[in-house]
C-alpha cells in the first residue's frame, strides 16, 4: 500500500495526528500492533488540555464524549505535603457543575484509547491497519518501506512515529536514548473499594516524606474503581535501589491513612509497570521525512507524569507540519524543523516549569511551607487554582521571590 503519510501507534498522539489530517483533508494509513481495545499502563487522569487539543482538533469529539459511562468528571486535584496536610486546589475557582462542563475527566486507558479509534474508524480519509507489528523501516529515495511481522507492507513518504516509550523506531530512526534522570518509573493497579475518595472526582497526588522524590496516587474512577500508584524518578530508584512493587505494597498496607481507607479494598488484576520518558530536556524531534509524537518523543510532564495532553497537541502540530510539506513539496529535516518550534513554544515553558517544581520537591519544608500557608490564605489558594490555567502566575514557582513573600507574609 502506498500513502502520503503513515503514522504508526494509534494511541492518543498518533490518533490525533490520524483525525487533524482527515479534518485538513489529508489521506493517510495508521498502524497499531495492537487490535483495539487493549489495555494501556497509566495513571488515567485526562486534563483540561486534553479537552481543549480534542477541541482544537475536531469540536464534535469532546460533545461525544460525555455522558459515556466509562468516564467519570474531574474538578480538581488535591495535593497531600510530606507533614501529612492536603490541599484541594480546584482547576477552576468557584466552579459551578450546574453551569459548566467539568475542566477534566478520569477514563481508563482502555476505554479512552477505544474512543479515539472509533473516531478514526469513523473518518474516511484514515486507513485504519490493527494488528501491524512494524519489523522494519526502512528510508528509501521515495520515503519509508515499512514491513509488518505478517509481511503487509506500506511505502510512505512521511512516518510520524507515534508508538510509545518503547519505540524501536524512537531510538533507530529519531536516535532517542533512555536517560535514567530524564525518565521515571510508575506502577499502576485499580482496586475497588478504597475509601475517602474525594467529592467531585479530586485526583490525589501524595508526596510522603520517607518516599520522595516519589508520589503516591489515588484516582477515582467510574463504578467504585480507582486507579492506585506510584512513581519516581529512574536515577533515583537505580541509586537508592528501589523496589517500587514492595514499597507501593508497604504503604498501603502500613502508611496509616492508606492502611484505613485501603482496609476493604480489593485488588482487580495485578500491579504493573511502565515507563515515563519525561519533557525534562529538548529533544531533536524530527528529521528526514519524520517527526516524534508524545511519549515516543518524550514529552512528558516530568512533576505530574501526564502525557496523553501533550501527545495530543503534538501529534495535532505534526499534522499540520504534514499538510506544509505536501504544500512545498519538501520533506527535508530543515523543514521539518518548524516541527519541533511549534510543539516547544506550545509546550517548553509548561515543561521547564513542571522540572523545576519536580526539583522543589527534593525539599519537603518548602512544599509544607506552601501547603500551610494556602491552606490559610484563600487568595494563594485561588492563585494556586490559576496556575493550572495561567502560565504567568506558574512562572512564578521559579522564582525565589515567590516563597520569600510566602515566609513573611500572611
Amino acid at each position: 500500500m502506498k500513502t502520503e503519510v503513515c503514522i504508526v501507534g494509534a494511541g492518543p498522539g498518533g490518533a490525533s495526528a490520524a483525525l487533524k489530517l482527515a479534518t485538513l483533508g489529508i489521506e493517510c494509513v495508521l498502524v497499531d500492533k495492537a487490535v483495539f481495545p487493549r489495555d494501556k499502563i497509566c495513571g488515567d487522569a485526562l486534563s483540561g488540555k486534553v479537552v481543549n487539543g480534542l477541541n482544537r482538533i475536531d469540536p464534535e469529539i469532546i460533545p461525544r464524549l460525555h455522558g459515556q459511562p466509562y468516564r467519570l468528571d474531574s474538578w480538581g486535584v488535591t495535593f497531600v505535603a510530606p507533614n501529612g496536610k492536603s490541599l484541594d486546589v480546584p482547576f477552576k475557582v468557584n466552579y459551578d457543575k450546574t453551569t459548566s462542563a467539568a475542566p477534566g475527566f478520569i477514563c481508563k486507558r482502555m476505554d479512552f484509547d477505544n474512543f479515539l479509534v472509533e473516531e478514526v474508524k469513523s473518518r474516511a480519509e484514515i486507513t485504519l491497519k490493527e494488528g501491524f507489528e512494524v519489523t522494519d523501516c526502512t528510508s528509501t529515495d521515495e520515503g519509508w518501506h515499512i514491513t509488518s511481522k505478517a509481511g503487509d507492507v506500506v511505502d510512505a513518504r512521511i512516518i510520524i512515529i507515534a508508538n510509545g516509550a518503547q519505540s524501536k523506531l524512537m531510538r533507530t530512526i529519531g536516535g532517542i536514548e533512555k536517560e535514567l534522570k530524564h525518565y521515571s518509573a510508575g506502577l499502576r493497579a485499580y482496586y475497588t473499594g478504597v475509601e475517602g475518595l474525594k467529592d467531585d472526582g479530586f485526583i490525589e497526588l501524595h508526596f510522603l516524606k520517607d518516599f520522595l522524590p516519589g508520589y503516591f496516587w489515588i484516582f477515582p474512577l467510574p463504578n467504585g474503581y480507582a486507579n492506585v500508584g506510584v512513581g519516581m524518578r529512574s536515577d533515583v530508584v537505580s541509586k537508592k535501589k528501589v523496589n517500587l512493587k514492595a514499597r507501593m505494597e508497604e504503604l498501603i498496607a502500613t502508611h496509616p491513612e492508606f492502611k484505613a481507607r485501603f482496609k476493604n479494598a480489593k485488588l482487580e488484576g495485578s500491579i504493573k509497570g511502565f515507563g515515563l520518558p519525561l519533557g525534562s530536556k529538548k529533544r531533536k524531534i524530527s528529521g528526514n521525512g519524520y517527526m516524534l509524537v508524545g511519549d515516543a518523543a518524550s514529552l512528558i510532564d516530568p512533576f505530574t507524569g501526564e502525557g496523553i495532553s501533550n501527545a495530543i497537541f503534538s501529534g495535532m502540530y505534526a499534522a499540520e507540519q504534514v499538510e506544509r510539506c505536501l504544500q512545498t513539496n519538501n520533506v527535508s529535516a530543515a523543514f521539518m524543523q518548524q516541527y519541533d518550534a511549534a510543539t516547544y513554544k506550545r509546550l517548553w515553558q509548561e515543561l521547564k516549569l513542571s522540572t523545576t517544581m519536580q526539583r522543589l520537591v527534593k525539599y519537603p519544608w518548602l512544599f509544607n511551607l506552601v501547603v500551610n500557608k494556602a491552606k490559610k490564605n484563600k487568595t494563594l489558594g485561588e492563585t494556586i487554582s490559576c496556575m493550572f490555567d495561567d502560565m504567568d502566575l506558574r512562572e512564578r514557582l521559579k522564582k525565589p521571590s515567590f516563597y520569600f513573600k510566602l515566609l513573611f507574609n500572611g
